[in-house]
């Protein structure tokens, strides 16, 4: 916890105790790794996180990015950490050997893209997408098109973008414009504008490879008719060497709120007529292909609000540790009372119990995502394969939404146990709170994740993925009811879970009754309810093993009364460790699991004022 990034402790527990993710090791994908290899991986990401990203933070904020004559420049401190990122092989690690890769776990993956996400989300973004563009080349590109781009992607020898968005077509992909004209050696001229584009340009690499969403002159309109082609910002010799430029000129850069260390560029493509691309994969298969690198984005961006989120309640536990101010209310009337620091205050407590709580919900919410990744790979049969695949396409507008809602508010109640100090720039809180606000905008806004979620996830395989989770969340509230300590949040728990699949069942009656409106206008509040009943569970999961461990202390100890045992608390870290993960599941419920009926409730009710209200209602 002394990082002030990431408690790798809770990372450990999640990984290594409550997801037991050692069982991986049994089977061929991972056979060659031990629980050893593993921590000695994270702890080289912690270093690299530490000393070298993070004292980028502040000044690649203040720097930004430049454009001039047509060339954009990221802030200088970048070059040196990317630079040693990339020689560490840390850009897909979680890929084959084949390619250059570890092959480590997808969920070992995430515990270390939270340390340079937490680090500085501005410069991971670099290396996240340029992953994302080669593994589309890698799982749809030709032999000859993997040699020519994937290698050097993988390697960070070259960047990567995702080219979808245009001033026209954000969220309504099919309106695009972008065409790709056919040339009689089988290439495309490509030419359109995309906007938005992270990473866009840049000088961290002399070649940019673009994978581009465009219509083949005469296929229908609409997402059916659009096809991705490969466009590097330089062409590429057969010898691999790099040729003359191809036409892909920035327009523009954006001056954002946050994340000012990442580029995010308008590119313009063929305006001299001279863009070249290569059709990737086959024609008319641009969007499934693409939604490989989008479900990747969805989720690294989920990932965004943990990270975030993360390093801003961290900043504000040692910050309450150490900031006197005020005597402790139970003193007021005690002349010769001493001011005390303000983790003494409730108030103070209670908002960083509600961080805590969260931060470590939704850090299982993440690694459990990934955790299914790694289950499908070992899974034995197809239908077990199913099953784990379709947790994570249930999960995963959750785990992009609700992360990215919820890290913003910790980072903003971050910002107010700081105080005033919290809202200048002489403390991190309020930069990491400006870098947080974009993830709950790109890659699908929250409010599309929604419509994703309540329109396509809930039905998928008839259901299956519903009921599945349904059944992992009433396998631990049963294990738990009976349980002394435990057995109120499980009760809780219980109710809100029974609440929110009957509100799915509502959804499904009032379609088939026409009522389509129904589920779309409360699709926003439906996913967070659904959200808080995961982690709620997650979190309960976790408590549960938690007091297992600090029973079986207390007891080689032989400590009975209270007082004793929180005396050993004081004293011993895994203690307070074990105590503090039963207090966050324990508030978690109690603050946001008990709320979960009335909610549903609500959304019951039906009622449309929103809709009903002429648009004069909103002015006049």
């Amino acid at each position: 916890m002394s990082n002030l990034l990431v408690n790798t402790r809770d990372q450990h527990f999640v990984l290594f105790e409550q997801l037991g993710i050692e069982k991986l090791f049994e089977s061929e994908p991972f056979k060659d790794f031990t629980k050893e290899d593993l921590l000695m991986i994270m702890n080289e990401a912690e270093k690299l996180a530490v000393n070298v990203i993070a004292p980028t933070l502040k000044e690649s904020d203040e720097e930004g990015c430049h454009l001039k004559d047509g060339k954009v420049s990221v802030p200088k401190c970048y070059r040196e950490p990317y630079k040693k990122f990339c020689e560490g092989g840390w850009i897909n690690p979680m890929d084959s050997p084949d390619v250059g890769g570890q092959g480590i776990p997808a969920s070992v993956g995430f515990a270390n893209m939270e340390l340079f996400g937490a680090a500085c989300y501005a410069f991971a973004m670099y290396p996240g997408l340029t992953h994302g563009a080669a593994g589309l080349i890698h799982s749809y590109g030709t032999e000859e098109q993997q040699q020519k781009y994937m290698v050097k992607l993988f390697s960070g020898e070259w960047a990567g973008t995702m080219c979808l968005t245009e001033p026209g077509a954000g969220s309504d992909v099919g309106a695009l414009r972008t065409s790709a004209k056919r040339l009689p050696d089988g290439k495309f001229l490509i030419t359109g504008t995309k906007c938005f584009i992270s990473s866009g340009d840049h000088d961290l690499t002399p070649n940019i490879v673009h994978p581009v969403l465009a219509r083949i002159e005469g296929d229908p309109p609409g997402t059916k008719g659009i096809s991705i082609f490969i466009v590097p910002k330089y062409r590429v010799n057969d010898d691999g060497s790099l040729g003359e430029f191809n036409d892909v000129k920035t327009g523009g850069i954006e001056h954002k709120m946050g994340i000012k260390g990442s580029a995010t560029a308008t590119l313009n493509f063929g305006e001299d007529g001279k863009c070249i691309g290569e059709l990737l994969g086959n024609e008319r298969e641009g969007i499934k292909i693409m939604f490989q690198m989008m479900n990747e984005a969805r989720l690294g961006t989920g990932m965004q609000g943990l990270d975030l989120g993360s390093a801003a309640f961290e900043h504000a536990v040692a910050y309450a540790k150490e900031r006197v101010q005020s005597v402790p209310v139970w003193e007021m009337k005690n002349p010769a009372a001493k001011a005390v620091t303000i983790i003494n205050h409730p108030d103070v407590r209670k908002k960083l119990m509600w961080m805590k709580s969260h931060v470590e919900g939704i850090r299982a919410l993440a690694y459990f995502g990934a955790y299914c990744m790694d289950m499908s790979k070992v899974s034995k049969t197809e239908a077990e394969k199913a099953n784990w695949e379709g947790y994570l396409e249930l999960l995963t507008p959750i785990i992009k939404s609700y992360s990215t809602d919820k890290g913003l508010l910790i980072c903003s109640t971050a910002m107010d146990v700081y105080g005033g100090y919290g809202y200048c720039s002489e403390y991190p809180v309020e930069q990491l709170m400006r870098d947080e606000k974009i993830a709950c905008i790109y890659e699908g806004t929250n409010g599309i994740q929604a419509l994703d979620f309540v329109g396509r996830k809930l039905g998928q395989r008839k259901g299956a993925n519903v009921m599945n989770m349904a059944g992992l969340i009433q396998k631990t509230i049963a294990k738990y009811k009976n349980d002394g300590q435990l057995g109120k949040a499980a009760a809780t728990l219980e109710e809100a879970s029974n609440a929110v699949f009957e509100v799915a069942m509502f959804f499904a009656a009032a379609g088939k009754g026409g009522d389509f409106i129904a589920p779309i206008y409360n699709a926003g509040k439906y996913l967070d309810i659904f959200g808080d009943m995961v982690v709620g569970y997650l979190l309960l999961e976790g408590a549960g093993i938690a007091q297992e461990k600090l029973n079986a202390m207390y007891e080689e100890k032989g400590l009975v009364t209270i007082g004793k045992k929180i005396g050993l608390q004081r004293e011993n870290q895994e203690a307070a460790f074990y105590a503090g993960k039963i207090a966050s599941a324990k508030f978690f419920i109690n603050e946001a699991v008990t709320t979960v009926k009335a909610r549903c409730a609500a959304i019951k009710a039906n009622d449309k004022s929103a809709m009903e209200m002429v648009d004069l209602g909103f002015t006049v």
